[in-house]
């Protein structure tokens, strides 16, 4: 796990990031999911980080980093990406980008086409016609009971008691989930990740995709319903270069899919603006 008192700060539009930078290889910036920190990546940086250069931050109102006043907005923390770059002197990326991370991923590589040599879009949506994720801010008025039943159902549309018998490692999977929302926080934390969740409900880039000239690699869950693999579909068609794939598993399949990171991480690695196929 990455110690938090060793992670170092930037202070970038008005606002402290802590971000580590870890690995070796071509630089990839990564964007986390919902609720998601720099500690609690570590499974997705013992992923990445064999096979590049990672930066990876607490994005704004999460984790060590600023919580503001005001709901960011996804061009926050698409801005907030390009001035880490800024800070570290790296011109063009990499980029990956996973849940809600995959959507802020999308904003940056609309904004900055420029700076991203490559982009990698896990378990995303693009919103407007192209659809989106589903609409998680609406759920927290919800009786606990009833928000853990919708929850697990938006994970993976497989996800019953009879599945999870006897399929040790989703019910695994699932039990850290639920462990980890009933996990007391305290009232920096919690508004935080409301905050960020109001901003998510902003997210539209469907009519700014074809900006992006990059290689586009799309890739979810068949079993996803949080972010359905159409949404998934639509955006490797509304980019110049785009592909996609499917994988077995819902909104965790890169962890539930064997083949997905190896998968991942060649594409990834590839030089050149050609499609790996």
């Amino acid at each position: 796990m990455v110690q938090t008192a060793s992670v170092p700060t930037a202070h970038v539009n008005g606002i402290d990031l802590h971000y580590v930078v870890e690995g070796s290889g071509p630089r990839v910036l990564v964007f986390n999911g919902s609720g998601a920190t720099v500690e609690s990546a570590a499974p997705m940086l013992s992923a990445l980080t064999p096979h590049f250069e990672v930066l990876l931050h607490d994005q704004r109102c999460l984790g060590l980093s600023t919580v503001t006043d005001a709901v960011p907005t996804m061009a926050d923390y698409a801005a907030d990406g390009a001035a880490l770059l800024d800070h570290l002197g790296w011109e063009s990326v990499r980029v990956f980008g996973i849940s809600f991370g995959g959507m802020v991923a999308q904003e940056f590589a609309v904004t900055w086409p420029e700076r991203v040599t490559r982009l990698a879009l896990m378990c995303t949506s693009p919103g407007g016609a192209g659809g989106s994720s589903f609409p998680l801010h609406t759920i927290e008025a919800m009786e606990p009971a009833e928000q853990e039943r919708l929850r697990l159902h938006l994970m993976d549309l497989r996800y019953t008691d009879e599945f999870l018998a006897v399929n040790p490692f989703d019910r695994m999977l699932v039990d850290m989930a639920v462990a980890a929302r009933a996990t007391p926080k305290d009232e920096r934390t919690a508004r935080g990740e409301r905050l960020q969740l109001q901003g998510r409900a902003g997210h539209d880039v469907w009519d700014r995709l074809p900006r992006i000239s990059c290689p586009v690699l799309v890739a979810s869950g068949e079993f996803d319903a949080l972010a359905p693999p159409d949404n998934g579909r639509s955006i490797a068609s509304r980019v110049q270069f785009g592909e996609f794939r499917s994988f077995v598993g819902g909104h965790g399949f890169l962890w539930q899919d064997r083949t997905a990171w190896p998968s991942v991480v060649v594409w990834l690695r590839t030089e050149g603006d050609a499609l790996s196929r």
